[in-house]
């Protein structure tokens, strides 16, 4: 296939997905949170949306402009890895490696087969000349190069393991947002998006928020009352339950609005169910401290970063670490 032709199965992939029915949508999902109850509707929905963002014809040619030509005289079979945290999150990883037309052998997340594999039929029903260049694996042996997410713990083995081979492996990492005070309810409504999608799940997900000194967090709970559905979530509530048990018997000061739970911390990545907070001076000292931890940050909200509201929708070419994973296969 050449390369026009695989961009056309994937923006023909995207219009698919973007016409995927109410009733549909119901049927994945349930079958979905057989797996994984985190997989609600509303989760598998945006993650349908968000891949649906990234395959349009356009996006994708730009995209992949400045790499061409991308027809490698043999494809390498590259081993991807995927994480189970959020719905087909391993996605992006799939469309890199097919796109520029190598083999990808594919090790899906016991909590996200099921999706995952879904999206690959629609692949397959779109463009069978695809099947000659992926396979899903129990066992990654006898590939050429990997691509894997997990956490650091994880990655300490696919580091050893993979020593041999190019390799791309990403550690656990989280994303901040800077708030200066000045924010609107629309703004940090917009915020709530950031915090809230997927349960907090993903590294995507603003899991600490830096705020001026004296900062009055009330309007941020105010503008997110409506997101108090969470609590109804039986895994989400359980998670809150706890770590509100364990602020109150350790007598850790923080705030609590029925869902979520405000606490004050130097740390950058807290529990399902608590947002950190920590005051800064200024904002050099704030962006001297945030570069210190670059290697541990995925993603900065805020004014002069990514904007409110969109850390859960990235463009087709933000790549995940910052690592440029279609000039990783190119040069394989």
């Amino acid at each position: 296939m050449t390369l026009s032709e695989r961009i056309e199965a994937f923006s023909i992939l995207g219009d698919k997905i973007r016409a995927i029915s109410n009733d549909s949508l119901e049927e994945y999902a349930r079958r979905a949170q057989l797996h994984n109850q985190w997989f609600t509707k509303e989760n598998v929905s945006r993650a349908f949306e968000g891949i649906a963002f990234m395959l349009k014809k356009e996006k994708l040619q730009q995209w992949l402009e400045p790499y061409e030509p991308l027809s490698p005289e043999v494809p390498k079979i590259t081993g991807i890895i995927m994480a189970g945290n959020i719905p087909m999150v391993g996605f992006h990883d799939l469309l890199s490696v097919l796109v520029t037309g190598h083999f990808a052998a594919i090790k899906t997340s016991s909590q996200d087969t099921y999706l995952v594999k879904l999206l690959i039929d629609w692949l397959l029903e779109i463009e069978p000349r695809f099947k000659k260049n992926l396979e899903i694996r129990e066992r990654l042996t006898a590939i050429d190069a990997l691509i894997a997410t997990g956490s650091d713990n994880t990655a300490r083995y696919f580091e050893y393991y993979f020593r041999n081979h190019p390799r791309v492996i990403r550690k656990n990492r989280t994303s901040v947002a800077i708030l200066d005070g000045s924010e609107t309810e629309t703004e940090l409504k917009a915020l709530g998006k950031d915090i809230f999608w997927y349960f907090g799940l993903g590294c995507r997900n603003v899991s600490k928020v830096f705020v001026p000194r004296n900062y009055d967090p009330r309007g941020f709970f105010e503008a997110n009352e409506a997101l108090n559905y969470l609590g109804d979530h039986n895994k989400y509530r359980n998670n809150y339950d706890y770590h509100k048990s364990i602020l109150l018997v350790n007598g850790v000061k923080h705030l609590d609005n029925g869902f979520l739970l405000w606490q004050p911390s130097e740390e950058l990545v807290s529990p399902i169910s608590i947002l950190y907070a920590e005051e800064y001076e200024n904002l050099e000292t704030l962006n001297t401290k945030l570069a210190a931890n670059a290697d541990k940050l995925q993603c900065i909200v805020g004014k002069g970063h990514t904007p409110f509201g969109q850390a859960q929708t990235p463009e087709v070419w933000d790549y995940a670490d910052g690592v440029d994973t279609v000039a990783f296969l190119k040069d394989l």
